[in-house]
């Protein structure tokens, strides 16, 4: 049934026996700087090459500071903690994610709150969050809290689904609005931008991932950003075990996390980040040639929503139900292309299923359609 699809994406990935989802490359001085890193010892979370990697990414998306860490998860754990998250509060975000998003709230003891997205974008939906806070929140004393259950609302963490921006600058209003923190997962969108701003950047803070099969990667890694120089120093102290500076003394003044990068990973991360644009006009000419097959096909190819330059980090296509997204992915698998489906939602999973929520209609549309395709660079 699928046959010319599985026969155009192994053209073009050069008929590969098997072509993964995506797969990382190194095409510029990731050897060099490696073998640097080695050669000095400096080989964990002290050395140059985490400063560089910093600076690099805070100069590419436009942030005043960012601060490395081990992974995106651990980004978003450190970014959800300085905006006062914890047992008693409880985090709004989209049921169409990958677990980090839900896992690093778990990790403050907090509980999500599920709102809608898109159809457009699969992210997190404008007006379904307004409609919550509207009708299911109330402030105290500036402070938002949730009617039914009593608790403050610290944050709201949109995420940036395969790369695609929420309607962002609609969300930080509303955020505004309602005195919550905007905190972006922007694990999946270096290299994207919304109205002519790089993701990330429209929050209080943000955190990218650069695990094995994202756009770059340092093998396992993420970045916390912000341009709160308060917010970011707080963030490099809590991540290095919360110890104050001293010759020799051990004193941590507070509980803190060993969530520093190590210079070996921030080697390949320097590495990878002069690379980027060309990594990045690879891959938007992939989903041209992808927007341009499935434009004569049956299934939709999504591309890029008004207003937004995606990185298509992962490539997706929608399948008209249930039953053809499942054919989709059994001949797809079986012929050496590897798909996947979108998520399952988060509130279907055992540890969220109490956990309140909106009308999830379009997510639940998206759950039962989307696939990702071949994705990584086409040499």
């Amino acid at each position: 049934m699928f046959e010319e699809d599985i026969n155009f994406i192994k053209k073009l990935y050069g008929h590969k026996t098997f072509i993964p989802l995506h797969e990382p490359v190194f095409l510029g001085n990731e050897k060099k700087y490696i073998n640097e890193c080695i050669d000095s010892t400096f080989v964990s979370s002290v050395g140059k090459f985490v400063d560089q990697f910093e600076e690099m990414v805070a100069a590419y998306t436009g942030a005043k500071y960012a601060i490395a860490t081990v992974n995106g998860t651990a980004a978003l754990h450190i970014a959800l903690k300085l905006v006062g998250t914890d047992e008693e509060s409880e985090v709004i975000t989209q049921p169409l994610t990958f677990i980090a998003t839900c896992n690093a709230i778990s990790y403050c003891g907090a509980k999500p709150v599920f709102v809608d997205v898109d159809k457009e974008t699969m992210g997190l939906s404008p007006k379904s969050l307004h409609s919550f806070l509207e009708k299911e929140t109330v402030q105290k004393n500036g402070v938002c809290y949730n009617k039914t259950t009593d608790k403050k609302i610290t944050a709201v963490v949109p995420m940036h689904t395969f790369g695609h921006p929420c309607p962002i600058d609609e969300i930080a209003t509303i955020c505004n609005e309602f005195n919550v923190a905007l905190i972006e997962d922007a694990a999946e969108s270096l290299g994207s931008y919304y109205k002519g701003q790089h993701t990330g950047t429209f929050g209080k803070l943000a955190a990218f991932s650069f695990n094995g099969n994202k756009t770059i990667t340092t093998g396992g890694g993420g970045m916390l950003i912000t341009d709160d120089e308060v917010l970011a120093k707080k963030a490099k102290h809590l991540t290095t075990t919360a110890k104050v500076p001293h010759p020799y003394e051990y004193i941590h003044d507070e509980i803190g996390y060993n969530y520093r990068l190590p210079n070996l990973n921030a080697a390949l991360g320097c590495a990878q980040m002069e690379m980027l644009d060309t990594i990045l006009q690879n891959k938007r000419e992939t989903a041209k040639l992808y927007q341009d097959f499935f434009n004569l096909q049956s299934i939709a190819f999504v591309t890029e929503a008004e207003e937004s330059h995606v990185n298509y980090w992962l490539n997706a296509v929608i399948l008209k139900d249930p039953k053809q997204r499942d054919l989709f992915l059994e001949e797809t698998n079986s012929n050496g292309v590897m798909t996947r489906p979108i998520w399952r939602l988060m509130n279907k999973l055992e540890m969220f299923k109490e956990c309140q929520s909106t009308n999830l209609s379009n997510a639940l549309w998206l759950e039962e359609r989307v696939v990702n395709i071949p994705s990584g660079v086409r040499s």
